[in-house]
């Protein structure tokens, strides 16, 4: 039997165990540059990607929205972070679990406004991208080198989750 969970908002503290939000938020460090034309929303998030020999890298993916939300693969990225930037202005949603063990039982989904990007901590459990109303574009900086650094699971069918938005 599939169980339904609830999105929540997604807020820097409540994400802080899976990584970190992207956002110019009043809590960031702000510095005038360019003349004062341009603040820099300055050091956001921790790109962790050397592991191994690894370095990081650019993409742009282009995500179809999962109708309905069926949440039953996730994966994690034992040897760097993930970080995903929005930017068609549209919100999406974020479904983790902490590193270790997966644990479907502890699985949180998050809200994502369109201003809003995550970078996914090393080892964070991670369903793939859902993007909401339309298909949706994100700038993406993750690792690419040698060693194995993408875990998948396919959840059982009775602790697969549908998420109310």
């Amino acid at each position: 039997m599939t169980r339904e969970v609830a999105s929540i908002a997604l807020t820097a503290d409540a994400f802080a165990p899976f990584g970190d939000v992207i956002e110019a938020s009043d809590d960031a460090e702000r510095i005038a540059i360019n003349y004062g034309y341009t603040t820099r929303f300055n050091d956001l998030a921790g790109i962790d990607v050397a592991s191994d020999g690894g370095r990081p890298i650019v993409s742009l993916f282009r995500a179809k929205p999962l109708t309905p939300p069926l949440l039953k693969i996730f994966e994690r990225h034992p040897l760097g972070s993930q970080a995903f930037m929005p930017l068609n202005g549209r919100p999406y949603l974020v479904a983790v679990a902490p590193a270790g063990d997966f644990d479907p039982a502890r699985l949180t989904v998050f809200r994502a406004a369109p201003h809003q990007g995550v970078n996914y901590a090393k080892g964070t459990w991670h369903h793939f991208l859902l993007a909401l109303e339309a298909e949706s574009d994100f700038l993406v900086i993750d690792r690419e080198g040698p060693g194995e650094n993408l875990n998948e699971i396919e959840v059982a069918p009775a602790d697969q989750v549908l998420v109310r938005l």
